[in-house]
């Protein structure tokens, strides 16, 4: 009776969306701007929730909570490129969204950033919140305009302008401290 050998071989392959960790995520332009801004909104946050002797109360509650906001909204980024999770809730347009976060949050870091370096007087852990605020401001700008250019297309002069103006707007203010 004649044997016969069967030899069975499986393979098994992954789609980009079945939700197993992109890695590799946080070593692309967009992944190190996320974390980045993640890294520099988390200083602000604990630079401005440890810092005694508040000289305005009110503006540095503003500013902790614009940074522990745009902090989450980041982080939440991040984590959904990170595990793919954009690609399974395509209901939803996630370049857009995301310009639209980077518009709002540079404008209102960058606003609290101002008012925080104005109103830090000799607190230095307030002092080094506002230049984080400042450089996390930065990093949204540059975010921005490369989701610009995803979304919309090549970058216009107005983004180029508007980084040149929050550039000399930060200059002014440094000189005047």
């Amino acid at each position: 009776m004649p044997h016969a050998v069967v030899t069975t071989t499986t393979t098994s392959s992954r789609t980009p969306a079945d939700g197993t960790m992109d890695v590799g995520y946080a070593r692309t332009i967009p992944g190190l701007l996320k974390l980045g801004q993640i890294v520099a909104l988390l200083t602000v946050v604990l630079c401005v929730h440890c810092a005694h002797g508040w000289p305005n109360w009110a503006a540095f509650q503003f500013f902790e909570v614009v940074a522990m906001w745009f902090l989450g909204v980041f982080l939440i980024f991040f984590l959904m490129h990170l595990f793919k999770l954009h690609a399974k809730m395509s209901c939803i347009n996630w370049p857009l969204t995301e310009f639209f976060h980077y518009t709002v949050g540079a404008i209102l870091v960058f606003i609290a950033s101002i008012v925080a370096a104005t109103k830090s007087r000799d607190v230095s852990a307030l002092v080094t919140a506002s230049v984080f605020g400042f450089i996390a401001t930065f990093l949204m700008v540059v975010s921005l305009w490369t989701s610009y250019s995803v979304t919309c297309g090549s970058p216009h002069a107005g983004i180029i302008l508007l980084l040149l103006m929050m550039m000399v707007m930060v200059m002014r203010i440094r000189t005047d401290i």
